[in-house]
C-alpha cells in the first residue's frame, strides 16, 4: 500500500507568522497586501523604497499598514541592503551630565536623518568599551564613541570594518570632533590672573583620558604665559566623590585657584571645602569644565569652561551619516570653540585675615 504523499508548499505561501509579546500575531506584507489589494511584491516596494509604486498605492498600502500597525524590522531590512538605519554611541559614564547634550543632540539628527540611535557605556573601562563596541558593530551600521579609553589601534580597527566618529579624541585615520580647549583654559586663567591668583591648581580626570591630558597641557600653557604657577593633582575618580576626595590635597598644594578636569570634580571639592570652612570664592577660586546641567545650582553658582556639548553630539552624527552615504571626509575633523561662563565660584582673592 502506498502511503499517500505530502502536498508540496506553493513558492508564494507566506511565512509563518511570529507573535508579539500579547501573544497577537505581528502583521506581515502578505496581511497589508491582502488589505490593499495588492501583491506582497508591491508592499516590499512601497516600503522599502517609496516613490517606485503610484502615489495612489503608496496612499492605500500606508493606510493598510498603519491599520494594521504593522512594524518594520530593521535587521530583515538589513538582509538584502545590508543597512539597519541604526547607529551605536558608546560613552564613557552613563550618569555623567556630561554626556547628557552630547546624546541629545546625536539623537535629534539621526531622527532628523530617520536614523535611531542605540546607546552603551563603558563605565571607564576601556575592555568594556572594547567589547561593546565589537558587539554593537554587529548590528548597526556605524558608531560613535564619545570620550573613548581604548587605544587608537583599536579604534581604527573597528573603523575598518564601518564607519567610526570620535568626540573629545583626535586619533589619526578617524574622524574626530574636538572642543579646542585652549581658547576656554586661557579666559579662566587670565581672569584668575586679574584677580591675584598666582598658583593654580589642575585637578586631573582619569589617566586613560586622552582630553584630561589636553586640559592640563593648555592648564600649563596659559598659566606661562599669565607668569603663575601651575601644579597638577590625581583624582580617583571623575565624580562628585572624587572631587571630595580630593581636597586635603587641593589645600596642602597652596594653590589659591582650582581648574578641574570637569564640574562635578569641581562641585564635590567646592563642597568639601566649604565644610572645612573654606569660604569660596574669598579664600579659593573653583572653576569647573564643561558647562553641565545643575552647575549653576551650586552655592555659590559654579564658574566653568564651557563646552558645546549638544554641537559635539550632532556633529558627531552628522560626520557619521554623511560617511554612510558617501557624502563625507574619511579623516575629518570637526573643532568647536570652548569659552568661560563667569559666575560665583571665582573671584578676587581676599587678603589672608
Amino acid at each position: 500500500m502506498t502511503e499517500p504523499k505530502t502536498p508540496e508548499v506553493a513558492a508564494t505561501t507566506a511565512p509563518a507568522k511570529k507573535h508579539g509579546r500579547d501573544g497577537k500575531p505581528n502583521a506581515t506584507i502578505y496581511d497589508i497586501a491582502k488589505v490593499a489589494g495588492v501583491n506582497p511584491s508591491t508592499v516590499s516596494r512601497a516600503l522599502s523604497k517609496p516613490g517606485r509604486v503610484s502615489a495612489k498605492t503608496q496612499k492605500l498600502i500606508e493606510d493598510a499598514a498603519a491599520e494594521l500597525n504593522y512594524q518594520v524590522n530593521p535587521f530583515a531590512r538589513a538582509l538584502p541592503t545590508g543597512r539597519t538605519n541604526t547607529f551605536g554611541l558608546i560613552v564613557a559614564d552613563i550618569t555623567n551630565p556630561t554626556f547628557f547634550d552630547i546624546i541629545r543632540g546625536a539623537e535629534t539628527t539621526a531622527t532628523l536623518r530617520d536614523y535611531t540611535l542605540v546607546l552603551a557605556e563603558s563605565a571607564e573601562s576601556a575592555v568594556t568599551e572594547l567589547t561593546a563596541a565589537r558587539r554593537m558593530m554587529a548590528t548597526v551600521d556605524g558608531l560613535i564613541l564619545a570620550s573613548p579609553r581604548m587605544d587608537d589601534d583599536d579604534i581604527r580597527t573597528l573603523a575598518r570594518d564601518k564607519p567610526v566618529v570620535v568626540i573629545n579624541r583626535e586619533v589619526d585615520g578617524v574622524p574626530c570632533v574636538v572642543p579646542d580647549v585652549n581658547k576656554g583654559i586661557s579666559e579662566a586663567v587670565r581672569s584668575l590672573a586679574a584677580n591675584g591668583h598666582t598658583k593654580v591648581a589642575f585637578v586631573a580626570g582619569p589617566p586613560q583620558s586622552w582630553m584630561s591630558a589636553r586640559r592640563w597641557e593648555g592648564v600649563q600653557a596659559a598659566c606661562e604665559w599669565s607668569r603663575l604657577e601651575a601644579v597638577r593633582l590625581e583624582s580617583t575618580k571623575p565624580t562628585v566623590d572624587g572631587g571630595r576626595q580630593v581636597a586635603r590635597d587641593v589645600r596642602a598644594s597652596g594653590a589659591t585657584a582650582v581648574l578641574t578636569y570637569n564640574d562635578l570634580l569641581a562641585i564635590g571639592l567646592m563642597q568639601e571645602l566649604q565644610a572645612a570652612g573654606m569660604v569660596v570664592p574669598d579664600q579659593i577660586s573653583i572653576v569647573g569644565f564643561d558647562d553641565i546641567f545643575g552647575a549653576d545650582f551650586t552655592t555659590p553658582p559654579l564658574t566653568t569652561v564651557r563646552s558645546p556639548l549638544g554641537e559635539c553630539g550632532s556633529g558627531a552624527a552628522t560626520l557619521l551619516l554623511d560617511l554612510l552615504h558617501g557624502t563625507g571626509e574619511p579623516a575629518a575633523t570637526l573643532g568647536v570653540e570652548t569659552e568661560l561662563v563667569l559666575r560665583g565660584s571665582s573671584g578676587r582673592l581676599l587678603p589672608a585675615g
